[in-house]
């Protein structure tokens, strides 16, 4: 199937580093699952979502009292004790669907994940967890996938950040940086490591590291399945944990490519501001702005990250008419 074929190399990019391994870690398990943890994901389950591989839909799993519950609970904390998870908690049913042009072309549709809504319970869990640990440790800068926070937020300051320019004649050199499909080319090795490096203990990495020990995908058209395929690089499309798992590697990218001096906010300095894999980098110069770029398309690089410079467009605020020219990374 040609689909199979696409989907496969999509899913799984040559140019990704493989990264320093994490540790095993430590032996311990820490907190066991509860079961008030996994009723508040199930609760917050969305009806009306198509199953995984296993067909289980949310609406059945809401309709469970407190007493059948628990044996999701159990499979979860099975899950968290021993750190292995069943294969269907790993397997993604990818459905192509249309987006626009030749329909006999397959980059021209957008795959979309179902995962074993079970396993979506398990990752909701961690994800909880995780968030608990890291989010104080995220930069301000970044506001996607972050609870209270938006693209508006992010559409604010930088309204701010211009109007106050302009206020006081201060050129803003803009460079908004599109990075091509940022969740299929994050490096997982590299992302144990990272996860290490924000206090995620040992056992938590180790359950997120189960859900992808043994990671495949199939293609759905018209109820027709193809047979599996692994998926070895990347976050898992669906997972309640990609979200955070891929806003901690941003960090990690962001932070190390600091060093060029932003535009002046108030008392502050502000070098770029992000919403998940869109960033807009800035900088008080032409000069500047392309040593940021720089910077960052190093650490991009490093990180198996791609910039697609087809998609990503400079910009420059200034009292005078000037032209903005950067080198790609």
């Amino acid at each position: 199937m040609v689909e199979t074929e696409y989907f496969e190399d999509l899913l799984n990019p040559t140019d990704t580093p493989s990264g320093k391994e994490a540790g095993p870690g430590d032996s311990g398990v820490g907190s066991p699952i509860s079961g008030a943890e996994v009723g508040e994901v199930v609760r917050k389950l969305l009806g009306g979502r198509a199953p995984g591989v296993d067909e289980v839909r949310p609406e059945f799993l809401k309709a469970l009292d407190v007493v059948r519950l628990s044996w999701l609970t159990g499979l979860c904390s099975i899950a968290w004790t021993s750190g292995a998870v069943p294969l269907d908690w790993q397997t993604g049913v990818v459905v192509p669907l249309f987006k626009k042009g030749d329909r006999r072309v397959c980059s021209n549709y957008r795959g979309i994940a179902l995962l074993s809504l079970p396993g979506k319970v398990y990752s909701g869990v961690l994800e909880r967890r995780v968030c608990r640990i890291v989010e104080s440790r995220i930069q301000e800068e970044q506001c996607g996938f972050r609870p209270g926070r938006g693209t508006v937020d992010q559409l604010y300051t930088l309204c701010r950040i211009l109007e106050g320019a302009w206020e006081f004649a201060q050129p803003v050199h803009m460079c908004f940086v599109d990075l091509e499909k940022a969740f299929d080319h994050v490096a997982r090795e590299a992302l144990w490591g990272v996860l290490r490096e924000y206090g995620v203990s040992d056992p938590l990495i180790r359950a997120v590291r189960s859900l992808y020990a043994r990671c495949q995908s199939l293609v759905r058209i018209a109820g027709n399945k193809s047979d599996m395929f692994p998926v070895r690089v990347g976050l898992r499309q669906g997972c309640p944990l990609s979200p955070i798992l891929f806003i901690i590697f941003m960090d990690r990218i962001s932070r190390r490519s600091q060093g060029v001096e932003g535009v002046r906010f108030g008392d502050l300095r502000i070098g770029s501001l992000l919403f998940a894999d869109d960033v807009v980098l800035l900088a008080p110069s032409d000069r500047d702005l392309q040593l940021s770029l720089d910077r960052f398309a190093a650490e991009c690089k490093a990180a198996g990250m791609r910039i697609s410079t087809s998609k990503s467009e400079s910009m420059v605020l200034n009292w005078t008419r000037m032209e903005c020219t950067l080198r790609g990374g």
